[in-house]
């Protein structure tokens, strides 16, 4: 059963029955708004959104990251699937895939954020989600909805936080600028 989450709202990665989850998958998708052409007539528009994870120690350090220029984390336990330059199509447009059980002892938080890489904001973005899957029974955990418009052209999407002996999820939800993850860096800070 998949959890909708709200801004701030928190959910464990334990299984049900015990144990926690090994392996997850963090999709994005997203639509573009049809901009309205000459004599009103609507037209596509090609929207570039980039998912990115932050791996961040436990002093708040940037450890490594993932992202369209870098698919995979230094020991391989994050892996970007590639780089969705329009948005076209169902259902996931870009994935993250960890490994929560390789991730190095020294990573705390793994940050999720999205960002306009062509530069429109998010009055231009329809039907933008983030979601957390089971990648061992292909079942979702949990669902964010990112398309609350605005002039923003990033988000800061989630986070998920050693917890204990397993892992949890936060959804964050945080506006931001920047057309890539370095441009986000001080207000990503803001939520470690």
């Amino acid at each position: 059963m998949s959890i909708s989450l709200q801004k701030g709202q928190k959910v464990s990665l334990a299984k049900p029955g015990g144990g926690s989850l090994t392996r997850v998958r963090m999709g994005l998708g997203w639509d573009a708004v049809a901009k309205k052409g000459l004599f009103g007539k609507s037209r596509a528009q090609s929207i570039d959104l980039d998912a990115s994870c932050l791996l961040f120690d436990a002093a708040g350090n940037l450890a490594d990251q993932v992202w369209f220029r870098q698919l995979q984390s230094k020991e391989g336990a994050v892996h970007h699937t590639g780089d969705n330059l329009t948005g076209e199509g169902e259902g996931d447009d870009e994935v993250i895939n960890v490994d929560l059980q390789r991730v190095p002892d020294n990573v705390h938080q793994l940050v999720f954020t999205v960002n306009s890489f062509t530069g429109q904001d998010f009055s231009q973005i329809a039907n933008a989600f983030c979601r957390l899957v089971d990648e061992g029974t292909g079942q979702e955990i949990a669902r964010y909805e990112l398309s609350e418009g605005g002039r923003h052209n990033a988000q800061i999407m989630a986070k998920v936080s050693r917890d204990g002996s397993g892992w949890s999820m936060t959804a964050i939800g945080a506006t931001a600028s920047g057309r890539t993850f370095q441009h986000l860096l001080p207000a990503v800070s803001a939520h470690l």
